[in-house]
């Protein structure tokens, strides 16, 4: 069997590196090595989430695997022919669902049969796409790709309680179909600047104080000069407290979505603003998706051989993952600057 040694430090040298390498492998049917699994980090190694990742991935090819254990730095997957069916991976803290999820969703859309994926652990902790960001802006876009899924929520969970749970249902598709995303881009300014029939505002709250989420929805109305009322308050029950505030832009069939999660040394007002300097600054920069959501796409794009979107300035995290890519003989993968954008190409 062919074979892939990646070295986990290069670049942004973060989990991603990891999951991008166990996704590549499950696809293209090669044996990969990853060491210095997030040596750039403050605990380096695998952590729960990325374990979870590591041995998601074993379990839905029946592979073999090497070096699975918390702490590690250094695994071996040997994978063998991805199997669609019903799966359940438990991560046991707050870590990401939505990273354990992105890692085998590709690899189990293309195995010929449908397939019931549940996750439980973290769904919204800031440090990674949420579930929701897989629900609007996400899962939209790979639908238009060829992939269908459908999301069961049943319980939310936010750091570091944790406690969420939900199922992926995934539809069988033989081949990602090539996108062109700035087709879908749609009008972005009104007499406020901004289209407010496009925007919804959501303010999570849980064993937290209301008057939270209420100052975050009437900061952003004035950041963005919207209806004082445009926001909505959700209140949700969760094992622990937390607060989740969600600014979602609708494009034609999808979202962008910009989400920050309250902490408790920053004030609601400052997670306000937070969020919605995020949406002007794509306004402002006249691109179809977010840098967020830029490199969450290049998997994807990757295994269609083709597409193409413009986003702001690339992060160290998305060229780390182009490089990842092409070690897996994907090339053609351009990012490149045309004038005030960026472009991420493949053809």
């Amino acid at each position: 069997m062919e074979s892939v040694r990646i070295d986990g430090s290069m670049g942004e040298g973060g989990g991603q590196v990891l999951r991008t390498a166990l996704t590549l492998a499950l696809l293209k049917q090669v044996k990969v090595e990853v060491f210095n699994i997030r040596a750039k980090r403050n605990k380096p190694g695998l952590l729960r989430q990325h374990l979870t990742c590591v041995r998601a991935a074993r379990d839905i090819c029946d592979g073999l695997i090497d070096g699975d254990e918390l702490g590690s730095q250094r695994i071996v997957l040997t994978p063998n022919k991805v199997k669609a069916g019903d799966y359940h991976f438990v991560i046991g803290t707050a870590g990401s669902t939505s990273l354990v999820c992105q890692t085998v969703l590709l690899p189990l859309a293309l195995a010929g049969g449908q397939s019931k994926v549940t996750f439980e652990g973290g769904t919204h902790n800031g440090m990674s796409p949420s579930v929701t960001f897989l629900q609007e802006a996400f899962l939209p876009l790979l639908e238009k790709m060829g992939v269908k899924t459908r999301v069961e929520v049943d319980a939310l969970g936010f750091y570091p309680a944790g406690g969420g749970k939900w199922s992926l249902h995934i539809d069988p598709c033989e081949s990602l179909k090539p996108l062109d995303i700035d087709e879908l881009k749609g009008s972005q300014t009104s007499e406020h600047g901004l289209l407010e029939d496009r925007l919804s505002v959501t303010a999570m709250i849980s064993h937290l104080p209301v008057n939270i989420a209420q100052r975050e929805t009437e900061t952003v109305a004035k950041r963005l000069k919207l209806k004082s009322d445009i926001g909505k308050i959700r209140e949700v029950s969760t094992p622990g407290p937390g607060n989740s505030l969600i600014i979602s832009y609708r494009q034609n069939g999808f979202s962008n979505v910009f989400e920050v999660v309250g902490e408790v040394s920053i004030s609601a007002e400052r997670v306000a603003k937070r969020a919605a300097g995020r949406l002007l600054k794509l306004f402002n920069d006249d691109v179809i998706v977010d840098d967020y959501l830029a490199d969450q796409l290049m998997l994807p794009m990757a295994v269609a051989g083709g597409g193409s979107y413009t986003t702001t300035k690339p992060s160290l995290h998305s060229s780390t993952n182009a490089e990842v890519i092409k070690l897996f003989g994907i090339h053609g993968l351009k990012i490149e600057q045309v004038n005030k954008v960026w472009r991420f190409s493949l053809t």
